[in-house]
């Protein structure tokens, strides 16, 4: 029982970034990756717009104000931890170029709000 809970919840988590994804997209966003693992951690999507890098962590939940809580302040810096190995890793032509940490939230009835700059290391 708490296995099927648990992968309907990772269902509901990729269908979130997938549609987060296609919004910034639209708004002029390149992805230049999706679940980006590290030993540190999974960065939902990273992506990238004119000299900007924007690290976007993804959450749906049922309005908005438990999305904006839905991070904490320990999981924002393992963020930033995932984020500078990922960058330092698999994406040296990002040197000298701005980084940013954004939220995407996805509420029901279907809303998506995108929080720029939402937290800074």
């Amino acid at each position: 029982m708490a296995r099927d809970s648990r992968r309907e919840a990772e269902k509901r988590g990729r269908w979130a970034e997938q549609l987060a994804a296609v919004y910034l997209m639209a708004k002029g966003y390149k992805i230049l990756a999706r679940r980006a693992r590290t030993p540190l951690g999974e960065l939902d999507l990273v992506c990238r717009k004119g000299s900007v890098i924007a690290i976007v962590e993804v959450k749906q939940r049922r309005d908005q104000t438990a999305g904006l809580h839905a991070v904490t302040q320990a999981g924002w810096s393992r963020i930033g931890r995932a984020a500078d190995l990922w960058l330092a890793r698999d994406r040296r032509d990002a040197y000298g170029l701005d980084r940013r940490f954004d939220l995407v939230l996805i509420t029901a009835p279907l809303r998506i709000f995108h929080f720029k700059d939402h937290w800074r290391p």
